[in-house]
């Protein structure tokens, strides 16, 4: 399953960037984020490996590519899912980035899973779609 979830924020791409790439601010709009405790590689840059903590769950990130401030992709773990997610930021003026994330499922582990991707596929969309907009508010009011 694929999906593309965009949203403008009114503040310049630096500033959205690096509160992007700053994992002491994800617990300001990512529900449930604890920590992230890095694993191996550089921080930030291609291969480099980290584990994402949240209070339900437990992530494997690998940095696929980071030519930020225009774009960065990653491959998340988790027991029950794989996933790509590609994200773009443009900047439309001065002060004003657009915000692009690119989702790709690609892996599905076990049955449950499977079946709430078939029966409730919006659920994934809308949670992403949660956490741009949560960080979006963060952002503007930072």
């Amino acid at each position: 399953m694929k999906f593309t979830c965009t949203i403008d924020i009114n503040a310049p791409r630096d500033k959205v960037v690096s509160a992007f790439l700053d994992p002491n601010k994800q617990q300001h709009f990512q529900d449930g984020f604890i920590r992230k405790e890095f694993l191996s590689g550089k921080i930030n840059e291609v291969d480099a490996k980290s584990k994402l903590i949240y209070k339900k769950l437990e992530l494997i990130e690998t940095i696929q590519l980071n030519s930020l401030p225009d774009a960065f992709k990653g491959l998340y773990e988790h027991k029950h899912t794989t996933n790509t997610m590609h994200v773009t930021f443009i900047a439309l003026n001065p002060e004003t980035t657009r915000y692009i994330s690119e989702i790709d499922y690609i892996k599905l582990n076990g049955f449950l899973i499977k079946m709430m991707m078939k029966l409730f596929p919006g659920m994934f969309r809308k949670q992403v779609d949660k956490w741009m907009r949560q960080f979006k508010i963060y952002i503007e009011n930072e």
